[in-house]
C-alpha cells in the first residue's frame, strides 16, 4: 500500500516537471530534430564556400571502393597537415600515390627542423637548386656518419655546407639534436673543450633547483662512467654556468662556484649510494647532512636537507 501510493505521488511529480515518459522522449526527439537540422545548416553554409567536406566524406560510391579518402580531393591546406604527421619514410611512401603533396617543401622544411633543430644552412639564403628533402637525406647521412666517427660526421656537415666551422654553431646544433649516440658525443666533447663550453653556455638554469638543473645539465652532456678529470670539468663548468643564472639565489645563500661544485659532488655520491643495489648501509638524511656541512660550512642546514629529500625521491642526478 505504502509502495503504491509511494509511485502515485513520484509519478505525478514527474509530470509536474514536464518529465513524463512520454514528455521525456517528445522533448528529448525534438532536441535532436533541432541539433540535427543546425547540423545540417552548417555543413550547407560549408558547400557554398567550396567543397562539400561532409559531402566528401560520407558518401561512398560502392562497398568495395570504401577506403581511405584521397587527399588530392582535400583543401591543400588539410592535406598538408594529415601528412606532416608522417615520418620521413611514411612520406617517402606516401609520394608514391600523391607525388605533388608528399614532395612538398613545407612538409620536408618540418621534419628537418623537428630532428635537427639548428643548422648553419637554416639561416643562409638557399643555393640554387637547395632541396629540403635532399638535405633530410644529408643530415640523416650525416648522423649516421657522426655516430660512427664523430670527427667524420662533423666534417661531413661541413663539406656539405650545413654546418659553419664554428665552435658556437657546432655547439648549437648538438644542444638541438636529439640523434647523436651520446657515447660518441661525450669522445667528441672531451677532445673538443672549446665546444663544450659553448655549449655550457647555452643551458639556462635559472630559477631551477640545483639537483633538477643538474639532471638537466648532464641529459644533454652524458657524465662519464668513472671519476676522473673530464668530470671535474664539467662539474667545475657547471657551477659557474648555475651561478651566472642565478645571481641573486647565490647572494641569498651565500653560495660560490665552489661551494655549488662541493655540492654537485656530493649529490653525485648520495645518488650513487641510494640507487646502487650493491651499497646495503644507505646514507641517512642526517649522515649527508653532517658530511655535506663540514666539507661548505656557509651552507644551512635546511638546504642540504632538501638536497637529500629531492635525490631520495626523483633519483640519480646522473642517470
Amino acid at each position: 500500500m505504502g509502495q503504491g501510493l509511494w509511485r502515485v505521488a513520484r509519478n505525478q511529480q514527474l509530470q509536474h516537471q514536464g518529465y513524463s515518459g512520454q514528455g521525456y522522449l517528445t522533448r528529448e526527439h525534438g532536441r535532436r530534430i533541432s541539433t540535427n537540422n543546425v547540423s545540417n545548416s552548417s555543413h550547407r553554409k560549408q558547400a557554398q564556400g567550396g567543397i562539400d567536406i561532409y559531402h566528401l566524406l560520407k558518401t561512398r560510391k560502392s562497398k568495395e571502393q570504401e577506403g581511405f579518402i584521397n587527399l588530392e580531393m582535400l583543401p591543400p591546406e588539410l592535406s598538408f597537415t594529415i601528412l606532416s604527421y608522417l615520418n620521413a619514410t611514411d612520406l617517402c611512401l606516401a609520394s608514391c600515390v600523391w607525388q605533388d603533396l608528399a614532395n612538398d617543401e613545407l612538409l620536408w622544411q618540418g621534419l628537418c627542423k623537428s630532428t635537427w633543430g639548428h643548422c648553419s644552412i637554416y639561416n643562409k639564403n638557399p643555393p640554387l637548386g637547395f632541396s629540403f628533402r635532399k638535405l633530410y637525406m644529408q643530415l640523416d647521412e650525416g648522423s649516421l656518419t657522426f655516430n660512427a666517427n664523430p670527427d667524420e660526421g662533423v666534417n661531413y656537415f661541413m663539406s656539405k655546407g650545413i654546418l659553419d666551422d664554428s665552435p658556437k654553431e657546432i655547439a648549437k646544433f648538438i644542444f638541438c639534436t636529439r640523434t647523436l649516440n651520446w657515447k660518441k658525443l661525450r669522445i667528441y666533447l672531451d677532445e673538443r673543450r672549446d665546444v663544450l663550453d659553448d655549449l655550457v653556455t647555452l643551458h639556462n638554469f635559472r630559477n631551477q633547483f640545483l639537483p633538477n638543473a643538474l639532471r638537466e645539465f648532464f641529459r644533454h652532456i652524458h657524465a662519464p662512467e668513472e671519476r676522473g678529470e673530464y668530470l671535474e670539468t664539467l662539474i667545475t663548468k657547471f657551477s659557474h654556468r648555475f651561478c651566472a643564472c642565478n645571481p641573486d639565489l647565490m647572494r641569498e645563500l651565500g653560495l660560490s662556484p665552489d661551494a655549488v661544485y662541493v655540492l654537485c659532488y656530493s649529490l653525485i655520491l648520495l645518488s650513487i649510494d641510494l640507487t646502487s643495489p650493491h651499497v646495503k648501509n644507505k646514507m641517512s638524511k642526517r649522515e649527508f647532512i653532517r658530511n655535506t656541512r663540514r666539507a661548505a660550512q656557509n651552507i644551512s642546514e635546511d638546504f642540504v636537507g632538501h638536497l637529500y629529500d629531492n635525490i631520495y625521491l626523483i633519483g640519480h642526478v646522473a642517470a
